[in-house]
């Protein structure tokens, strides 16, 4: 077993201890929970898996968006295929968010991406994903009457943000009508590491990310910025929706609170897409913002079976759709030369 590992394990062991002291005597017995979620309300599930499938379709926008900048046309139905591939390949495999990561980076060049415009599109989307969460909780933190507990207030917060991804979609259409903008020249990088040592390399990295910012439209960016935005708030609106159909009555603050931790210790890679560590870091804070044990536990089930469980199979069947699919011809803007100072 190698170091790596072991050090993962040994990793995911803590926490599962650390939970286990937690929640102590606070996890109710299965008949609880199933009994719980036999009497969830089913309409507010519905608007939770509303949430969960218009925010995955916000996440490969965001990526086409970043691709149509660099004048790489990628159809929405591909993107979407692509979406779910990679978010089924990160929850399923270790190392699945660079496993996920080299996928996409595969598909951008089948689009007709080079290696270093593929490469950018992947690190500008991670980038702005991970603003884009702070944007998301900020938004949540200000919102009028955000700390006001009952449905009412979690329903309005749900179908705001519905119409909101509505609105985006409508924008995004009108703005980027007709052909593709002129694609900025990047250049291409040589094959093997960066000279230097590490500092170095993160440096050049750093800058390289910057350079491709600025030469990346304004729109494009900031569209995808929004579209990101968009994807961890209907995230968030499909837990507050399962939360509320199993009549846990939290603030919105608290539960926005709940769900920033829980994305943070996601990243930490621990484990396949998070899975046991995510779960019990949901149901611990759930339960610590002061939801009763059998709600919280059934809400915990089914906010991962909506935002991961299911998505796997449905990645696969999307995986086997690009297999059998070819990406169509590539359809580039033509490259305007560099100019010179």
């Amino acid at each position: 077993m190698s170091t790596k590992r072991a050090l993962r394990i040994a990793a995911l062991l803590v926490v599962l201890g650390v939970a286990t002291v937690t929640l102590k005597d606070k996890l109710p017995d299965p008949d609880q929970i199933a009994d719980t979620i036999a009497s969830a309300s089913p309409w507010w599930l519905v608007l939770a898996a509303v949430a969960e499938l218009v925010s995955l379709r916000h996440f490969a926008l965001q990526q086409r968006r970043l691709l149509a900048g660099f004048g790489v046309r990628m159809s929405v139905p591909r993107a979407v295929a692509v979406t779910f591939t990679r978010s089924a390949i990160s929850f399923s495999l270790p190392a699945g968010s660079a496993v996920s990561a080299g996928f996409a980076f595969r598909q951008f060049r089948t689009a007709g991406a080079t290696r270093r415009t593929a490469g950018a599109v992947a690190v500008l989307s991670s980038l702005l994903s991970g603003l884009a969460l702070l944007l998301m909780y900020g938004a949540v933190v200000l919102v009028p009457h955000g700390g006001v507990t009952g449905t009412g207030h979690t329903l309005g917060l749900v179908l705001t943000l519905l119409a909101g991804a509505t609105v985006v979609f409508g924008l995004d259409f009108l703005l980027f009508r007709g052909p593709l903008p002129p694609a900025p020249a990047l250049d291409e990088e040589p094959a093997g590491r960066a000279p230097g040592g590490l500092v170095a390399r993160a440096r050049a990295a750093v800058a390289r990310t910057v350079a491709d910012l600025r030469r990346l439209p304004p729109r494009s960016w900031v569209v995808s910025l929004v579209h990101a935005t968009v994807n961890w708030g209907l995230d968030f609106a499909c837990l507050a929706a399962t939360a509320a159909a199993f009549g846990i009555d939290v603030s919105v603050v608290a539960l926005a609170t709940v769900y920033l931790t829980v994305q943070l210790v996601r990243q930490v890679p621990i484990s396949p897409g998070g899975i046991g560590v995510v779960e019990v870091a949901l149901l611990a804070g759930l339960v610590s913002a002061g939801a009763p044990q059998g709600p919280a536990a059934a809400a915990m089930l089914v906010y991962r079976l909506l935002s991961c469980w299911i998505i796997i199979p449905l990645g696969a069947l999307t995986y086997t759709v690009l297999r059998r699919r070819p990406a169509p011809e590539p359809s580039k803007a033509p490259r305007q030369p560099t100019p010179v100072a």
